[in-house]
């Protein structure tokens, strides 16, 4: 029986959409970061802005926060936005951004077998078969781009182990934080770690970059504008996301990443067919399936 806090409302399909559009750019932001930044700056940049915006959050709600739960926020951030970001980041300086956004496309099937091997969740039928359908129309989307494993299998292995702790991720957030605010919550897990990158980019050579390459503030800019977007406003959706919906339903949203990016491709002038069509229709339909649907609707 689904309970009556996942059933979707319309508004939960607008923060679908908004995260698709937002995690759907973030690959190409990484590679403008990349451009004078190496990939541990990047990364560190990235957590450091974020923790820098959430900073007055956790002080504003600082004695609401149940901080004997600190090693699960620690834990539930460190999956979501403390290594992904390294992660990423690392893999991208060897492969393209379109095959990072492409096997980003796993999250929903991890998220499916985390959910059954560690949290003993059950998966109706219904949701499996979507996942499926999903990871097909991504799979077909991503051969109709071209998008090829140029960079090695080790780099693009970073990206499936990053694909393995949002899963996680997911999987914590319902199970020990579904009835939290997903504002402090993020916020929280951030703190709690994010301020070790500030010793990260005091090793390095970040202010070197800063004084002498050309690409430091289009770089700069590219990196803050992936952790304002990608990294503290879309989590506090997806944190969200997850909390009303399901596990599954919410990293489903991985799917419409190479749909979003083909979309780009298309407004840059690239061209598209109708097998690019099947594959869209394909990736709605696995979306559509993951979703939650009441109690009522179950039992037919």
């Amino acid at each position: 029986m689904i309970k009556n806090s996942e059933i979707l409302k319309w508004n939960d399909w607008v923060v679908f959409l908004v995260l698709s559009l937002i995690w759907g750019t973030s690959f190409i932001l990484i590679k403008k970061s990349l451009l004078a930044f190496d990939s541990t700056q990047v990364a560190s940049l990235r957590i450091l802005i974020a923790t820098i915006a959430f900073l007055p959050v956790v002080l504003f709600n600082l004695k609401k926060i149940d901080w004997s739960k600190w090693y699960l926020f620690l834990i539930v951030g460190l999956a979501g936005g403390g290594i992904p970001p390294f992660l990423f980041a690392i893999a991208q300086t060897k492969i393209n951004s379109g095959l990072a956004g492409a096997l980003n496309t796993l999250t929903p099937i991890f998220t499916l077998l985390v959910a059954l091997i560690f949290f003993k969740n059950k998966i109706d039928n219904r949701k499996f078969l979507g996942v499926l359908i999903g990871l097909v129309g991504a799979g077909l989307l991503i051969y109709l781009t071209n998008t090829s494993f140029e960079g090695g299998l080790m780099y693009s292995s970073l990206i499936v182990l990053a694909t393995v702790l949002y899963a996680f991720n997911a999987n914590m957030v319902k199970k020990f934080f579904d009835n939290h605010d997903p504002l402090i919550l993020t916020a929280v897990s951030f703190i709690l770690y994010g301020p070790i990158t500030v010793f990260i980019l005091g090793n390095g050579d970040f202010l070197d970059v800063m004084r002498t390459d050309t690409n430091a503030y289009l770089s700069l800019g590219a990196v803050t504008l992936l952790s304002l977007m990608s990294t503290v406003f879309a989590t506090v959706l997806f944190f969200k996301l997850v909390q009303k919906s399901s596990t599954i339903f919410a990293t489903s949203v991985s799917y419409t990443v190479p749909f979003v990016a083909v979309l780009w491709g298309v407004l840059d002038g690239e061209v598209y067919n109708w097998y690019h069509m099947i594959s869209f229709v394909a990736i709605v339909l696995g979306v559509y399936l993951t979703r939650p649907v009441s109690s009522a609707l179950s039992k037919k």
